[in-house]
């Protein structure tokens, strides 16, 4: 088992919710792809520290680079899905989460992964308070765990519980795995994730990391292939998305590679409520 969970959200640089001005879904296919490279020293990183991983799979990625996500497989990291054409939850249907999620996980499948299908991760941490009707739609399609719940105020609320818990739907019960946070002037921040990662310096994270443990919950972390990348394509954002998208990416690489080396980490399937949750 693990005390801590990596995941990796495996999408594009181009795979930017909400800016379908800029980077529209037919323009994917003629834009200079990474996510082959990136993903592949992200691999190597992981191999290097002896950490396993959480990959989640954007559908278009699985079916435009099926030895990608066979290469993951048989690096014996966990496979979930996230999303088919990686859009938000909220800017969905119930009907085409549904269909989107089988299509994800179609497109995983004809890649060729065999293994269990559990866990989901929303766009943007976008199943949220605004989807309350999201995660039956989950249980319906079969998936028993999630990571979409971010307990920060932009993306989630800072409501939602830090640890590990239980989700009541009329479909069955879900697990929600949230990410880890901290608190800056009272106010929780991202730090397990996203601009929050980038901005930290590994001994600050490995202390959070530390802390959290010491109180028995697993601190659970997640990047995206694009955020290593050295020489990443720059597109004009808005600029709250521009701050979050860009900030500090540079020698990422190298402190989450400090990181690594400094905790424990598993896939989300070997957290001890997670792997005590799938046996029931």
């Amino acid at each position: 088992m693990a005390l801590n969970a990596f995941t990796v959200d495996v999408e594009d640089w181009f795979h930017v919710c909400g800016v379908d001005d800029r980077l529209p879904t037919g323009r994917w296919n003629d834009l200079d792809s990474r996510v082959e490279r990136t993903t592949a020293a992200l691999l190597d990183d992981l191999g290097e520290s002896g950490s396993g991983a959480t990959f989640l799979i954007v559908g278009w990625v699985a079916e435009r680079f099926p030895a990608l996500i066979r290469d993951i497989a048989s690096a014996g990291h966990e496979i979930g899905l996230h999303g088919h054409r990686h859009r938000r939850v909220f800017e969905l249907s119930p009907d085409q989460l549904r269909h989107g999620l089988r299509d994800n996980l179609d497109a995983v499948r004809a890649a060729g992964v065999t293994s269990e299908i559990v866990a989901f991760r929303a766009p943007e941490w976008s199943m949220n308070q605004r989807t309350p009707w999201a995660p039956e739609v989950l249980v319906a399609e079969g998936l028993r765990v999630d990571a979409s719940r971010a307990p920060v105020a932009r993306v989630g609320s800072a409501a939602f519980p830090r640890r590990p818990y239980p989700l009541a739907t009329a479909a069955g019960p879900l697990f929600e795995v949230p990410p880890l946070v901290t608190e800056l002037a009272g106010h929780a921040v991202p730090l397990g994730w996203g601009w929050g990662l980038r901005k930290a310096e590994p001994r600050d994270v490995l202390r959070a990391i530390e802390a959290s443990n010491r109180h028995g919950d697993p601190a659970v972390l997640t990047v995206h292939p694009w955020e290593i990348d050295p020489e990443p394509p720059y597109v004009r954002l808005p600029a709250p998305l521009a701050f979050s998208h860009y900030y500090r990416l540079a020698g990422f690489r190298a402190r989450l590679r400090a990181v690594l080396a400094g905790a424990s980490f598993g896939p989300l399937r070997d957290l001890p409520d997670v792997t005590s949750w799938l046996a029931c």
